[in-house]
This record gives C-alpha cells, structure tokens and sequence, in this order.
C-alpha cells in the first residue's frame, strides 16, 4: 500500500490504525491500537525508497536504548514490501510545538528542565553505544505543555551505531545528508562536523546539538540562523554573544549565565574540547530550577509601568516586572504562562513568560 493508511486498516493482523498524527520528511505516524496486548502505539511507516533504507536501521538502534527520556522502540515488522516502526506513543507534541509556537523564548527554569531532561536521554544513548545524528525540536516530544511533565528523544532516523559508517551520507546525489530535506532543517543545530565530514560524526556531534537548542529556548533563536544560512556561522563564526535581555534582569541573570555558559561550552568548534554528555548531565544536576506547575491566564491591568494583575479562573495572581522573561515588556491583554506561589493578599507569579496573541 503506498502514501497514509486508512482508518481501521490492520497492520499485520495485529495493529489497528485509529487515526493519523502527522508526517515528517521521512515519515507517515499514526496512531493505532495493538489488538494481542490491548494498548495504544504510534505506528511509523517510511514515505519513500529513500526513508525506506533507514527505517530497519532505526528500528534496531533506537531498540539499544531504554530510558525514561527516550521513545520505546516496541516492535519492527515488514508486510510484503513495506516497514513498519511501532513505539510507544506519546501524548504530546514536538518541542517546536509544544513549546516555541507560542513562547519567542522559554524562561531560564523551563529551559533548564529542558536541558537537564535532554542530557540525560543522549547521555543514555550514548552508553548504549547510539548517536542520534538528528537532534532539533521536532524530533523531541515533549507531554503536558508548558509543564513539560514528559521530555523523550525520539526518531533515530538517521542514527547510527557508534561503530558503523553512516551509510547514507556516502551515496551521493539527493540522498546526502548534507542536502537532505531533513538536513536543512536540522541545520541550525548541527555541529561543524557534522556538515563538512558527515562520515566522521560521533558523540560530540550530538553535545553540539544540545547547546545549539539551548541557545535558542533561551535566546529566541537559533545561535547561526535558520536553514542553509547558518553553515557559514557553524564553520567559521565563534558562539554569538546573547541579546541583552537575557543577563539584564537579576531575577534570571545566575540561572541564565550558567544555562549560556554550558551551551557555549557544547558548542566548542573542537569536538575533543566539548564536555561529554555525561558532563552535560552532571553540568545540569548543579542548575537550580523550579518544577512546579504552569497555567495561564491574561494580563489584566500594569501599574505604574512596574507590577500588575493576572487574570485566571480561579483569581487575579499579582506579578512584578522583574519576574516577567523575554525581550518585550508586558502589556494588558497579554497571554502569559506563570508559576502560582501562594502568599498573604494575593498570589505571585514568578516567573512570567509571554505568549504570541
């Protein structure tokens, strides 16, 4: 069968498709319900010939590694001339999604749960001998929002044992991962390496892309740009500094400073001279960062240019200008997501982030 499955198809006499999640540029995802053991899994099933040679290899790498920050790789299977991945599903959207739709910027604290979670989900591959190769926000999943209660890696598609070559890489034509669709995208968070000698590309290759995903939750941006544009700055530029509103505002400065400092650090043009990622593990243990629960509400009215008022279901929750994140200031009528701490007279909210209308 070529191009999406229908609803209620069965995959193999045992996957029922219920309905289709979304596609990537290699991929169709559904999710579908495993009729032997009664749960729901997301089904994965390659596009085109050219996904088609990765899919098997993806399969058998992503199943190397079991970790809480990971998607498990449940079952591999091929009907007559077609692939099929079936994982766990996740309830949730990509990282992009989920979080940088709405937010230009995620605060230090959200970004630093962020960091820690995603450190350790490489770190683990990496022990299982796995370098992702493909790490940027759509191939992180990411549950409940802005609460981030889940953060797992997820397509190795173009993964790779440590010990292998990357195959795909060496063919040539369309097909090179230096030209790929998925590559373009993949651009802004991809270490020089991994650009100029794709062959070569190892564990280092993956700190890089952690740093380069930090910067931009916590910037606003990616630190060389988007697409093909950021080749030249991954090869020749150095790390740039970040806009201003990152450091300035006390109530961020420590958390940010240390945030920006190991991204730095993940983006040395060096691979030997960037920390591992157990480093970056251990780097993130020593981040202080709340976890407490999210919500959102309005900005209901700004006083004297210094304090203000949220409007939320259960009550109006008091803030300050300095607890509030981001390059633009606060205006009524603003969509903001906050933490709720309770206190005498009206609740607090710290920190604040601002949403796009």
């Amino acid at each position: 069968m070529t191009g999406p499955l229908p609803t209620g198809h069965i995959v193999d006499g045992r996957y029922k498709v219920q309905r289709f999640i979304g596609e990537g540029g290699m991929q169709y995802v559904y999710e579908a319900l495993d009729n032997v053991i009664g749960r729901q899994v997301a089904l994965k099933t390659p596009k085109n010939r050219s996904a088609t040679k990765r899919f098997r290899r993806s399969a058998i790498v992503a199943a190397r590694v079991n970790h809480p920050n990971v998607a498990k790789t449940l079952d591999y299977l091929k009907v007559e001339e077609q692939r099929f991945l079936v994982e766990e599903l996740i309830r949730g959207e990509d990282l992009a999604s989920a979080l940088l739709k709405d937010a230009q910027v995620l605060d230090p604290y959200l970004a630093a749960r962020v960091f820690h979670h995603l450190a350790k989900g490489v770190a683990a591959a990496h022990h299982a001998g796995v370098v992702h190769r493909d790490l940027k926000p759509t191939n992180v999943m990411v549950t409940g929002g802005y609460n981030a209660t889940e953060i797992k890696l997820t397509d190795f598609g173009i993964a790779k044992l440590a010990e292998e070559e990357l195959e795909a890489a060496a063919e040539g034509g369309a097909e090179t991962l230096s030209l790929s669709q998925t590559a373009v995208g993949a651009l802004p968070y991809m270490a020089p390496e991994a650009i100029e000698k794709p062959r070569e590309v190892g564990k280092p290759a993956d700190v890089w892309s952690l740093g380069a995903m930090m910067y931009h939750l916590v910037t606003g941006n990616p630190p060389f740009g988007m697409g093909l544009q950021a080749v030249r700055g991954i090869l020749t530029s150095e790390v740039p500094p970040p806009p201003p509103f990152v450091l300035r505002n006390p109530q961020f400065r420590p958390l940010a400073e240390q945030i920006m400092e190991l991204a730095k650090g993940c983006m040395n043009k060096d691979p030997v001279k960037r920390p591992t990622s157990d480093q970056v593990v251990q780097a993130c243990e020593r981040f202080c960062y709340s976890v407490a629960g999210r919500e959102s509400g309005k900005v209901q009215r700004i006083q004297y240019g210094s304090y203000g008022f949220i409007s939320t279901a259960s009550g109006a929750v008091f803030f300050h200008m300095n607890s509030v994140y981001g390059p633009e200031r606060l205006t009524a009528g603003d969509t903001v997501v906050f933490v709720r701490h309770t206190g005498g007279g009206a609740d607090r909210a710290h920190p604040v982030m601002k949403l796009r209308s």
